[in-house]
């Protein structure tokens, strides 16, 4: 059987590749009007399976200033929102699967300082989901962190504990500083032994010391390279949970991967099939229009990238630097988009070409489920 399942492989293969080079010039074309429309002033795409890269292509500047030097594959970008899945979320499964916290502790259990506040009914889980009630707050420049657990406690809850999805970066603040109190280590720390170093990630960082390969991004019309672009994340020394992750199109591959093959990868395990499972399946829905996972996002108004030819189940999340994620385990296909965004009030045209990219991806890349299924089949 193993010989016909290669055969079947081949055939698939050979049946794409006279049409690959003009469907992948269709990508070209997408980041070159991109480009061109000032959203971006460059980027890289890499789409890919959980067995390896299929495509990956750097394109225009690392900015919009005119002697900025060019994209390359190697760039590294500030992930912005990225950090909550790339960082933060595994890490509470991670801790999770370790026995050192539970999704359903309470809040008040790793934060006193909410105790008597109304706060009781949030648990961990609220929090990853984006259900806990919670605002965003501003953070004080001299304490930080401290004005960041106090605005949480000091706040009055937005709607019943579990029923409403607000998006907030404070629940992921809040994460970051559980893990810290959790392991006795930052979330950087923790997440460079806990998957970095073992997924082979080594240009995966909080606080980037090459900034030479790092792409820009604009705060008030500033030029930030190897900065965190959120404000609060420098408010909170760049390791943050929310933001302020720096990584390259292939070091995500790398994890993109991981997350196909249950939590593993070249040998490597990193997180158990379960708590993969459990990141990815939907927690909350509102009716069907709200649809997330732990920390991912599934059918939201903010899930542009799955564009329109992947499936209701898959995942991926979204950073306002410009880069986003969407991951289908159906089609078993990812796609990877960073990029120097130019353009950040335009929101509606860099949301299409977010989705444009992805449902060219798939049209391209993803086989389909039955197809994968006759070329994966058992050796009974």
């Amino acid at each position: 059987m193993s010989f016909l399942r290669s055969l079947v492989c081949l055939f698939l293969l050979a049946a794409a590749a006279p049409c690959l080079g003009a469907d992948t010039a269709r990508i070209d074309a997408l980041l070159a009007d991109a480009i061109g429309r000032n959203l971006i002033a460059g980027g890289v795409v890499l789409v890919g399976s959980r067995d390896r890269v299929l495509f990956e292509r750097a394109y225009g500047r690392v900015s919009g200033v005119p002697v900025a030097r060019a994209m390359t594959l190697d760039t590294i970008f500030d992930l912005a929102s990225l950090t909550k899945v790339i960082a933060t979320t595994p890490a509470v499964l991670k801790l999770a699967e370790e026995r050192r916290l539970s999704l359903l502790d309470p809040a008040v259990k790793w934060f006193p300082e909410f105790a008597g506040r109304g706060k009781d009914a949030i648990l961990v889980l609220n929090l990853l989901t984006h259900t806990s009630g919670l605002d965003d707050v501003p953070l004080s420049s001299a304490a930080p962190l401290a004005s960041a657990i106090e605005g949480a406690a000091l706040q009055k809850l937005k709607g019943e504990v579990g029923s409403r999805f607000k998006y907030a970066d404070l629940n992921f603040i809040l994460l970051a500083e559980l893990t810290r109190r959790a392991t006795g280590a930052g979330l950087d720390l923790y997440t460079q032994a806990s998957f970095y170093r073992p997924l082979g990630m080594s240009d995966t960082s909080f606080n980037p010391s090459d900034k030479g390969r790092c792409s820009a991004t604009l705060f008030d019309e500033r030029l930030l390279v190897g900065e965190a672009q959120d404000y609060l994340a420098r408010q909170l020394g760049g390791v943050a949970g929310h933001a302020g992750l720096f990584s390259t199109a292939k070091d995500l591959a790398r994890f993109c991967r991981m997350m196909l093959s249950g939590g593993t990868l070249d040998g490597k395990k990193v997180l158990a099939q379960r708590s993969v499972d459990q990141m990815t399946a939907p927690y909350f829905s509102r009716g069907g229009d709200v649809v997330r996972g732990l920390g991912w996002d599934i059918a939201s108004p903010y899930s542009s990238p799955r564009g329109l030819g992947f499936s209701e189940t898959s995942f991926g999340h979204t950073g306002y630097s410009g880069c986003s994620i969407w991951i289908d385990p159906v089609s078993d296909t990812f796609v990877i988009l960073l990029t120097a965004r130019l353009d950040y009030k335009n929101v509606h045209e860099f949301n299409r070409f977010r989705g444009d990219l992805s449902t060219l991806a798939s049209l391209i890349f993803a086989v389909p489920p039955e197809l994968r299924e006759m070329a994966l089949f058992n050796d009974e």
